[in-house]
């Protein structure tokens, strides 16, 4: 097997795509700690559970929606449990299966966090694109999310279930009234 080494103009665009990347996460990491206490992947929970029925999900069903593992995720949650911020219930159906549902407490904190963070996302890559290259970023990130899980991607909730299906865990990030548009387009 012959490696297809990258070219100048390939590795000059990966390096500049990491680079943006690590930015831009570090920017949305770090205002979401300063002004919630919430790192990212907790304010993404929460969003995740006040999104499903009854603000609860199956530990299961979370862990596939989110960016954790089985394991990471129940550490989390237990962490978010002792703030107040999540319950975890026994799941009524499953006696090996535990639900985790978002609190009033933890309910109001989003609603006090999702304002600073929607700004944060926006100053961070929205508005320093054109509409155009929105429009783009959601086509190339469909295209590479198709790639890493074999399955085409039209909206925001076909790539929620790629990634859930191929590796359990799902990178996309969303605001607190994120939801697939009937269209297949993401809400801006």
């Amino acid at each position: 097997m012959t490696t297809r080494w990258l070219t100048d103009e390939e590795q000059r665009t990966w390096r500049l795509f990491l680079t943006a990347c690590q930015s831009m996460f570090g920017a949305i990491e770090a205002q979401l700690l300063r002004d919630s206490g919430l790192p990212h992947g907790y304010y993404e929970i929460l969003v995740h559970l006040s999104e499903a029925p009854g603000r609860a999900l199956r530990m299961s069903e979370l862990a596939a929606a989110s960016t954790y593992s089985k394991s990471r995720l129940s550490h989390a949650v237990s962490r978010l449990e002792e703030r107040g911020i999540v319950v975890r219930l026994d799941c009524p159906t499953d006696r090996r299966g535990q639900i985790a549902q978002l609190t009033e407490q933890g309910f109001a904190l989003l609603e006090e966090a999702a304002p600073g963070h929607v700004d944060q996302v926006r100053r961070s890559l929205i508005d320093a694109l054109t509409p155009e290259q929105v429009a783009q970023l959601g086509e190339i990130s469909a295209a590479m999310v198709a790639a890493a899980t074999g399955r085409a991607i039209t909206s925001c909730a076909e790539a929620e279930a790629a990634v859930k299906a191929s590796s359990g865990c799902c990178g996309a990030d969303a605001d607190a009234d994120a939801e697939s548009d009937d269209d297949g387009t993401c809400p801006g």
